[in-house]
């Protein structure tokens, strides 16, 4: 395992130009970057054919660490751009990787129209309840009556779920994992960027600094442990009522389904095309 670690970060980060990091000390988005990596290096994925898209936000800062042929876009528009990737080279793996702000608030209408496309890009989804990065407003994923910037006095909106919005817009694969689990995360990302289609692995992370500070959730060893206590077996939870799902959430995969890709559709039509013209 030692040997390994020290093959991926000499492989795969740019250790040498990029470094230290702009994360917070105990932030979960270096576990995602480790899983991200292992599950890349376990593939045996060619690094000149691995394409890695991000927005804006701290998860988003990964693209700048990583060296692979990477893209850190704009506030929302990290599919945008990977969809623009993937219909001009759809040869490469094309690897979105968002906050839950970033790529269910702004970039909302992009991520439910991805979904549907059925476009072949891997989404990961980092979801920690909050925009870290710009001062802990409130996000699409802060629960009910949770303290933010934006609402120091509870929140008053309601919070939905990343994966199973993804599911209901039609993703062809779609799992939830925590940075807790990283092991279980690895096999997930491995698992989202063999699949055909458009993928999504939602994570569930900590901001100890912006969210858990201000819900007094603890520290960031004490946020992610309750990840453990808190995460539930896909198979477990369908067999578990609401009341006893309360403050809960599933783990592992929850759509796993084949069904026509938009690129290979897409280029099916131009070659249709292309014969009745000639």
């Amino acid at each position: 395992m030692v040997v390994e670690t020290e093959v991926i970060r000499r492989e795969y980060l740019r250790h040498d130009k990029k470094f230290p990091h702009v994360w917070c000390p105990g932030c979960g988005n270096g576990i995602v970057l480790g899983s991200l990596l292992r599950a890349i290096h376990g593939l045996g994925l060619p690094k000149d054919d691995v394409v890695v898209v991000s927005g804006i936000g701290c998860s988003s800062r990964m693209t700048t660490y990583i060296d692979f042929n990477t893209l850190h876009t704009t506030h929302g528009r990290a599919l945008t751009f990977a969809t623009g990737v993937k219909l001009a080279k759809p040869r490469l793996k094309v690897i979105a990787v968002m906050g839950d702000g970033d790529a269910t608030a702004i970039g909302g209408n992009h991520f439910i129209h991805a979904a549907r496309r059925n476009i072949s890009i891997t989404a990961i989804i980092v979801n920690n309840s909050t925009y870290g990065m710009t001062g802990g407003q409130y996000s699409p994923t802060t629960p009910y009556g949770s303290r933010s910037t934006t609402s120091v006095y509870g929140h008053v909106e309601h919070d939905f779920s990343i994966a199973e919005l993804a599911v209901t817009a039609g993703a062809s694969f779609v799992a939830r994992g925590t940075v807790y689990h990283a092991a279980q995360l690895d096999k997930l990302l491995e698992e989202a960027m063999s699949k055909r289609g458009f993928s999504v692995v939602e994570v569930i992370s900590n901001c100890h600094v912006q969210h858990g500070r201000r819900n007094k959730l603890g520290d960031a060893v004490t946020m992610i442990t309750g990840f453990r206590d808190r995460a539930v077996p896909v198979a477990k939870a369908a067999k578990m009522t609401a009341e006893e799902m309360q403050g809960k959430f599933s783990i592992g995969v929850l759509c796993d389904v084949d069904k026509p890709v938009s690129t290979e559709e897409y280029e099916r039509i131009r070659s249709e095309a292309c014969q009745l013209k000639s």
